[in-house]
Order: C-alpha cells, then structure tokens, then sequence
C-alpha cells in the first residue's frame, strides 16, 4: 500500500482526495495547519498539523514514512485577497512551496501533484483555453501559481522530479455521499453563495456585471466537481507510480456556464428563491473562461462523472442543507 502526502488535506479539494485516495487502496496522510482547513474533514489518514515552512516537522514527516509521492493543496486561492495582500500570498504558495520541494529531494521523494490554476493563463486569447495558450497572469495569485510551475521545471531538470501541474477551472460541488462539503471563510465562491441564499444566510446573491458580451450578460465559467478533480489527481499519480511522464494537464468540463445559470439551476434544485442584484464588474474579470481537457483524457484515461451543472450543484445543496453552519468546530 503506497503512503501518499497530502498537504493541505484539511481543505475542500484535499479532504475530498484523502477520501478517494483511501477508498482506491492507497495509504493518505495529511500534513495541514488548519489555518483554513478543517479537522473534522480528516477522516482518511494521520493528521501532521504544522505547515510546510517548518523545516524540523517536514523532517520529521519524510522520515517516519516512506512517501510514495506528495500531493500540495496548500496554497490561499482568492483573486481579490491576492491583490490587497500580495506579500502573504508569495510566501506561502511560492516560498513555502520551495520548502515542501526541498524537502522532497532531501528524502529522495521524486513525485509531485501540484494544484495549479487557469489563472495562470490571464485574460483568454482563443476558447476553449488549451494548455498551450499564453500564460500571463492578471493577479498575484495566478502569478504564485505560475511561478511554482517554473520551479517544478527547474527542478524536473535539477533533481529529476516527476510532477504533474493540474490546472484546474472553476472547482465545485461536494462529495456524493454526503460527508464532505465547501466550507471557506469567508466564503467567496459563488455555487456555495447561491446555496447560502437558498437558506436565508444571505440576503441576495450578487451578480457582477450585466453587460459582458455573452448570451445572458453575465460571466461564464467552467466548473468541475470536486470527484472529477479527485479522479484526475489519482490518474496523474498513477501515471507517474508506472514511471511514465507528467506534464501540465487542463482539468474542466469544456462546458460554460454564466452565473445566471447558476442561480436558476440553484432555484430548481433547491425549490427556494434566490434573490439576486445587479452590481459593478469586479476588475480583472474576463468574460469567458472555459478550458479545453482533452490533454487529460487523451494522456490519463480522465473522464469527468459529474459534467453537468445541474448534478453539481445538487451534490452541493444536499451538503450545504445538512451541515447549514459548515464543519461546526469549536
């Protein structure tokens, strides 16, 4: 049974991985400190609490375990926090990820799953987006992630990492059994919003410009459920276990939806009304961004279950309306 790192395993996309991870007979352990992860969502595997800018508790974790290879989730990831704070964002999802690699090769550990972002690709010259298309970040949290992806480069050719760099949409949903949900805070993402609405949490959503030159006005994203993103990390994992190559690799449905959409998908999934305002374009927000993922299913055998929005968003609701506080840690 291959032990599988997991940093960041306390978080949305993390905890869900454990738990797949688990169920497809591999060993998962977590290494988080809980600064925006969750305890109650580790539930596969030993919990290692710290963060991977302490050199003595890396030490201490490669040496009690044979890894079989590290998957990083430990990154911040809103757009808008980046701009006000972007010296925070450096730190931790550049130079703290310069840490986990260090460490890595100290412990001869060779293989690598980094979460990495379609922000790294900035304003959209052709969709759907491929992984060839121009990378020029429009925020600070893009440019983190496209920098880690240079030091993966680096040290494929330095110390002969394996990686795969997963450049994830617009990541969504929550686990079909019900057991794990997306629970930030503060929240920004705008499905668990919409749900939040649905539940009398909120007063209205907030629809960020109308005039964008798609069919209803309103932005178009492409979102994937978290499963999908589960399956695709353990795929790539696979791939490099058999010692075949990595590389860079879209993770969408190549399916967009406007935000619109969302909410009256919401409203007939939910049977609730879902008051929504119109309000100011945010600034750097392209009007489109849907990506093209046939490199993963062509290269890992991927296959999205959870495409349409409608299964999305249910698998959210049935969470959201049964966990209406999140986690409830004390």
């Amino acid at each position: 049974m291959e032990t599988i790192l997991v940093v960041g395993g306390a978080g949305y996309i993390g905890s869900y991985m454990c738990k797949y991870l688990s169920r497809k007979g591999y060993r998962p352990i977590v290494l988080d400190n809980l600064e925006r992860g969750h305890r109650a969502a580790v539930r596969w595997g030993e919990l290692y609490r710290g963060c991977i800018s302490d050199p003595d508790l890396l030490g201490h974790v490669f040496s009690r375990r044979e890894i079989a290879a590290v998957m990083h989730f430990a990154a911040y990831c809103y757009v808008g926090e980046s701009v006000e704070k972007p010296a925070m964002y450096y730190r931790n999802n550049v130079a703290n990820t310069l840490h986990l690699l260090e460490a890595m090769v100290k412990h001869d550990v060779r293989r690598f799953i980094f979460s990495s972002s379609c922000a790294t690709y900035g304003e959209p010259v052709e969709i759907p987006m491929t992984e060839n298309h121009p990378q020029h970040p429009i925020n600070p949290y893009g440019r983190t992630k496209l920098m880690v992806e240079w030091m993966l480069k680096d040290f494929r050719e330095a110390h002969g990492l394996h990686f795969a760099a997963l450049r994830y949409f617009n990541a969504a949903g929550a686990d079909p059994d019900g057991e794990l949900g997306e629970d930030h805070r503060p929240e920004s993402h705008i499905i668990p919003i919409v749900l939040q609405t649905a539940l009398g949490q909120r007063d209205h959503v907030a629809v960020f410009g109308e005039d964008y030159p798609t069919r209803d006005g309103a932005c178009i994203r492409d979102y994937i459920h978290i499963h999908d993103l589960a399956q695709a990390h353990a795929l790539a994992l696979e791939r490099l276990l058999d010692g075949h190559p990595g590389g860079f690799y879209n993770l969408g449905n190549g399916e967009g939806y406007s935000v619109k959409d969302v909410i009256d998908t919401a409203r007939r999934v939910t049977g609730h009304a879902v008051p929504s305002r119109t309000a100011d374009r945010r600034p750097g927000d392209p009007a489109v961004l849907v990506g093209s993922s046939d490199r993963a299913m062509t290269e890992l055998g991927w296959r999205p279950r959870f495409g349409d929005l409608e299964t999305i968003i249910e698998t959210a609701w049935r969470w959201h309306r049964e966990h209406p506080n999140g986690y409830e840690e004390s």
